[in-house]
């Protein structure tokens, strides 16, 4: 995979349109982690410093109702509305528009403005709408070096939809899209895919990375290569384990979906999660991964507790002899020795999920080992996923792992091999 990049084309005088992830966690109007905002500030810098008039775009959570760019109602509410005796129907759609309203106030990308103008000293300005007479005004009268951001582009019913006719508006304000929003890359949305067929489309920094560690892993990985997956259920690490059989040379198992292949094998799991309707495909994964000489590791002893609870009587036993009443929450210290030790000697290693219940202290032990393991290594190292995230920062290891990924279902589609859309759209090199 070889796409262009910002750095790939010349940029000066041009309207550039920016698809950002600024999705960042609100709490009464005040961001409480700007991170993914700060994460997109070398790619705004770039272009602001080579003389770019710059469009920043980004959704902002999922507004209850979608509606359309003139602020009404929904289809669906004008029907529900014109169903409602006539003297209700007026109370029925100010209840719907305030409630629309309330959206756009926890919602709207105002906040989002002001911090990006703490990093980039007042060259935003924002745009109260997406296209409408704000944000053609103020993306008019941009000159080189300078930035608008539009409203919440979720603020219109047309942008989870692709709508043609919305893409080819935002496409109207530039001359260039660029995509830096790796967390919606595997979405087609108007302003992640649509707009790319009507203007040319490169990559921000962000998504270039993504590209060069990611797909360089998955095209052209140094052996050995483990992959370490863990998480909640094997159901949503199938594409993932399939996709990588035939890539690495081991595959380490964590999580509660570890339980499915234990008690697909015969082991006793007590109360543990299991997904029973997937054992047969938990042992033909492990009988295909025999087949192709991949080192296939599964927990061999865990920590257990009695409930869903950090403060729960617990015990360590062996991961196939868990007893009656109680259920698997981390792995054990001899599997924390053996994953460890897989790791150890590997040149690449890509990890997405949690060992255990990480959210609990008590059963933390197991992903924190492994975010160290990781962290030692002297491999090129990729991490996914929000709990293996934030076991690595909060142990003050990201800077050393090679890329931390930005894609919660990006990544994993990335890693399943599926095509994303908001990559797949970029021009080739």
């Amino acid at each position: 995979m070889n796409k262009k990049s910002v750095k790939d084309v010349e940029v000066r005088g041009k309207r550039v349109f920016v698809r950002c992830d600024f999705n960042v966690p609100m709490k009464d109007g005040v961001i409480t982690s700007d991170k993914r905002i700060a994460a997109a500030i070398p790619t705004i810098q770039y272009l602001l410093e080579n003389g770019a008039k710059v469009i920043l775009a980004s959704h902002m959570g999922k507004p209850h109702n979608i509606f359309t760019e003139g602020f009404g109602l929904t289809k669906k509410e004008k029907k529900a509305v014109e169903k409602l005796p006539e003297a209700e129907r007026e109370a029925a759609k100010a209840e719907y528009l305030a409630k629309a309203a309330g959206d756009r106030k926890k919602l709207t990308l105002a906040p989002v403005a002001a911090r990006l103008n703490e990093y980039l000293g007042n060259k935003v300005t924002f745009a109260t709408d997406i296209i409408g007479e704000d944000a053609k005004a103020k993306t008019a009268a941009l000159k080189e070096g300078e930035a608008v951001l539009l409203e919440n582009v979720r603020f219109d019913a047309r942008e989870e939809k692709n709508g043609a006719d919305f893409a080819e508006a935002l496409a109207s304000m530039a001359d260039l899209f660029v995509n830096d929003a790796f967390g919606t890359a595997h979405r087609a949305h108007a302003s992640t895919e649509g707009i790319s067929h009507y203007i040319p489309a490169v990559s921000g920094f962000l998504i270039d990375k993504e590209i060069t560690f990611m797909g360089g892993a998955l095209e052209k990985p140094e052996h050995p290569f483990v992959a370490i997956l863990g998480g909640a259920k094997v159901s949503d690490k199938i594409g993932v384990i399939t996709n990588l059989i035939d890539k690495v040379d081991t595959i380490i198992i964590g999580g509660a979906m570890a339980y499915t292949f234990i008690k697909a094998r015969g082991g006793k799991i007590g109360t543990s999660l299991c997904e029973d309707d997937k054992m047969e495909l938990a042992l033909s994964l492990v009988e295909k991964a025999k087949e192709k000489g991949v080192n296939f590791l599964l927990p061999v002893d865990n920590k257990c507790a009695t409930a869903f609870d950090n403060d729960a009587e617990s015990l360590i036993c062996d991961i196939d002899a868990v007893p009656d009443g109680y259920m698997g929450m981390d792995i054990g210290p001899k599997t924390i020795e053996l994953y460890a030790s897989a790791v150890k000697d590997a040149k690449t290693v890509i990890w997405n999920g949690p060992m255990g219940v990480s959210e609990f202290d008590n059963y933390a032990a197991g992903t924190r080992a492994v975010a160290e393991a990781v962290a030692q290594s002297d491999a090129i190292s990729i991490v996914g996923g929000g709990d293996s995230t934030a076991a690595i920062e909060k142990l003050g290891y990201a800077d050393k792992i090679s890329h931390i990924s930005t894609g919660g279902g990006a990544s994993l589609e990335f890693l399943e091999g599926q095509e994303l859309p908001g990559i797949a759209c970029l021009e080739d090199k």
